[in-house]
């Protein structure tokens, strides 16, 4: 129960701007919160100010300690759906598999509170960057409003006077690398540890997951400096026939499935990954080694690079 309020409410009353927006345009949210986990704590706060009204309140009939304990389950699992802590939470959940494997029987005896909600936070992250898991279609659209919604916050840093974030300037943006990076660096690490704890649940998402990743890497292809703010469903590139979305709409978690039962994801070795999240997309902002791959389907190689560095909110 409280994962699947966790998952309602993990994005609750998001203005469409990353926590380093907030931060850097000292905001009132930035100010309370003392520019730690920003939006998390807003998500958090709106929540439980819900249910402080007596017909709204769904958990009236919880006894006063087990609403103590669904209070503190939800605040750790939505706090951890802040990008900056992905890194973290990735090399745990690697330590909690490579436990599960050593013990040879394919059991994780989850004893303590950390050990349960570490897996709990791991399932809610997964849901959370769990957009190029989906048939391609689906994944293509909520692309297209993750995409428009980083490009208008960069319209306001570019009114405001301020550095534009990597990705949200739609004059120069490159949706492909952007989706290619993302995935190789960040979603396909984090799936795949998943799918060795909950093996074999998994294997089918993971799966869509590489497909996906192909699909944008056979379509990588050099900048052109006549780039402008096209939404990627009509762009050049044939795409699959789906409506254009042309509003923007809150990212949300889809409800938790057997398939998410536990945690786990590859850990980026050695690495932090300087990135800005929104919703549950996030940017990679530079280069310290570069990556390739190829579709085996599509026999097309594209390179993409991106810069390794300290993260930040």
């Amino acid at each position: 129960m409280s994962a699947i309020f966790a998952s309602v409410v993990h994005d609750v009353d998001h203005p469409g701007v990353t926590n380093q927006f907030l931060i850097n345009t000292k905001s009132d949210l930035a100010l309370m919160y003392n520019d730690e986990s920003v939006l998390e704590n807003h998500h958090l706060a709106v929540a439980f100010k819900l249910l402080q009204a007596n017909e709204r309140n769904i958990f009236k009939h919880l006894t006063p300690k087990q609403i103590k304990t669904l209070r503190k389950m939800v605040i750790d699992m939505v706090l951890a759906t802040d990008m900056s802590k992905h890194m973290q939470l990735l090399a745990d959940l690697k330590t909690m598999v490579e436990s599960k494997k050593v013990t040879g029987n394919n059991i994780i005896m989850l004893e303590s509170y950390d050990d349960r909600i570490q897996v709990l936070q791991n399932m809610i992250h997964c849901a959370d960057l769990s957009n190029p898991t989906k048939p391609l279609e689906i994944y293509i659209k909520w692309t297209d409003r993750i995409m428009e919604e980083f490009w208008r916050q960069g319209d306001k840093e570019r009114e405001l006077g301020l550095e534009i974030s990597p990705m949200c300037d739609r004059h120069v943006a490159s949706v492909e690398k952007h989706q290619v990076g993302f995935i190789e660096f960040i979603v396909h690490p984090l799936w795949e540890t998943w799918a060795d704890l909950v093996y074999p649940d998994a294997s089918a998402i993971l799966e869509t997951l590489e497909q996906n990743r192909d699909w944008y890497q056979a379509r990588l292809s050099p900048p052109s400096s006549s780039s402008t703010n096209t939404n990627i469903s009509t762009s050049s590139s044939p795409l699959p026939s789906i409506p254009i979305i042309s509003t923007i709409e809150q990212d949300s978690l889809n409800p938790i499935t057997s398939s998410l039962t536990s945690t786990s994801s590859d850990v980026l070795t050695s690495t932090s990954v300087n990135t800005i999240s929104a919703g549950d997309q996030l940017i990679s902002t530079s280069t310290s080694r570069t990556a390739t791959s190829t579709s085996a389907n599509s026999g097309n190689a594209g390179e993409f690079q991106m810069t390794v560095t300290p993260a930040l909110s």
